[in-house]
């Protein structure tokens, strides 16, 4: 049995125009996918109901606020109890310099995508607060050259 809720065309539709602007009203969205207000705020609202749609957001330009270099980073972890687990995935989820934190199937055993300002913001956020935390074994930087496709 599936969790996914099926989708016709039109819904596809207010789908990619909101995924192109969240912003539109929902006469612009109407008018942009063929139907009248009224039908389309209550497909609107089932989408949100049904968790197609889980939020609204700002796409921030991250030079703008003080983080234009982006890391990624592949963490292996020599820990193998819930615990220290545990307390790793807590720790490193409140730092505010990872902006993605993803357990991962296979190595690396973690994958975070860290935002800071420059190459010494990334220096000093590697020494205290990535490296040496309890289970930790090994830690692994790539910097970006180009980005060729990003979802926002």
């Amino acid at each position: 049995m599936s969790n996914e809720t099926s989708l016709d065309a039109v819904d596809r539709d207010i789908l990619f125009h909101l995924s192109q602007d969240g912003r539109l009203t929902n006469v612009e969205l109407a008018k942009r996918v063929g139907l009248t207000p009224p039908p389309c705020l209550r497909r609107l609202k089932r989408l949100e109901e049904n968790g197609v749609i889980t939020g609204y957001r700002a796409v921030v330009n991250p030079e703008a606020v003080g983080r234009g270099l982006e890391v990624m980073v592949d963490v292996e972890v020599s820990a193998n109890d819930l615990k220290t687990i545990g307390i790793l995935e807590e720790t490193l989820s409140s730092y505010e310099e990872v902006v993605e934190f993803r357990r991962m199937f296979g190595r690396p055993d973690y994958f975070l995508r860290v935002a800071v300002a420059d190459h010494d913001a990334y220096s000093a956020f590697l020494t205290s607060k990535l490296t040496g935390l309890p289970g930790i074994l090994r830690v692994e930087s790539h910097l970006t050259m180009q980005k060729i496709k990003t979802d926002s």
